[in-house]
């Protein structure tokens, strides 16, 4: 019986949600192989990760550093462990919300205007706000976390928002604000092609998706979203296609905000939460999809096995 590793922890805040989605992931598994939890962290991860662990392959689950960077699977290729995520070049640009967004950019899809900054950097404020106006968002753009996000409001708090950000991140961007619906969509590659899952709407009750409206129930996640039919087929449109240009493999969810009908892309991620009370199972549910045959066809369709 082939054993695959699902591995899991990491080094970001996101550590718990990750074993959340890992466990998650392991109560469907498929029942043709083996699996077994490699649960990492910034102290054991060379002694988990060695090839002492006797896997045949791997299913990458670390939210943010090191595995939604994709330093993980540069490491697995170099022991060559085959594993079903996006690989190192799909993972790193991907991660990086400003790079990703700008390469889809010259691709011609929508983006909001942003401006990117390194830690050291002088921040001028005002020219900051009078550029992207308020209020505006600021995000760590290298951590692939729900954390060190704010939604700027007034002049006197955007010191403080950037401080926070760079809390979880070496790089930030100051985004405009898109005042519209925001949507995510599923997409994974079948034996059938590149699919996507049926659109979530997202309605937070706090300012916007962060992690209280993610994993603390501070939002309403309604699937299939409330949009109009063109406005559903343009973003899996979308999607589809940015997954192809980002040769992504496996399951991928990216994040719309629909702006008078006009799908804005906001951030791909790479490793979707798939927690209980995350919101690629209950697209996968709302398919009429079972979980275990989800990942047994991933499964089939990455590893062939």
């Amino acid at each position: 019986m082939k054993r695959v590793g699902i591995i899991c922890g990491g080094f970001s805040s996101e550590y718990d949600i990750s074993v959340k989605s890992a466990n998650t992931i392991l109560k469907h598994f498929p029942e043709h192989l083996q699996c077994v939890l490699i649960e990492i962290n910034q102290e054991n991860w060379r002694e988990k990760l060695t090839i002492e662990n006797q896997i045949d392959a791997a299913i990458v689950y670390t939210h943010g550093n090191p595995g939604e960077n994709g330093l993980i699977q540069a490491y697995l290729e170099m022991l060559q462990i085959p594993f079903v995520n996006s690989g190192v070049l799909s993972s790193a640009l991907s991660f990086d919300k400003w790079y990703c967004n700008q390469f889809l950019k010259g691709f011609g899809f929508e983006i909001a205007q942003s401006k990117r900054f390194l830690k050291g950097d002088i921040i001028d404020l005002d020219q900051l706000i009078g550029q992207l106006g308020l209020p505006l968002f600021i995000k760590p753009t290298d951590s692939g976390s729900s954390f060190g996000i704010s939604k700027v409001k007034s002049p006197s708090t955007l010191d403080d928002a950037i401080a926070a950000a760079f809390k979880e991140g070496n790089s930030i961007v100051a985004e405009q604000f898109l005042n519209g619906t925001e949507v995510t969509c599923g997409v994974f590659k079948s034996r059938n092609g590149i699919k996507s899952l049926p659109l979530t709407e997202i309605v937070s009750e706090t300012d916007f998706f962060d992690y209280a409206a993610k994993y603390q129930g501070k939002s309403q996640e309604i699937t299939p979203a409330r949009i109009s039919e063109a406005a559903q087929r343009l973003i899996e449109q979308k999607a589809k296609e940015i997954y192809s240009i980002l040769n992504l493999r496996s399951i991928a969810r990216i994040d719309f905000m629909l702006v008078n009908e006009v799908p804005f892309v906001i951030e791909v991620n790479t490793t979707p939460g798939f927690s209980d009370q995350s919101i690629v199972p209950k697209m996968i549910e709302v398919a009429g999809m079972e979980i275990t045959e989800f990942w047994k066809e991933i499964i089939s369709v990455e590893l062939g096995m």
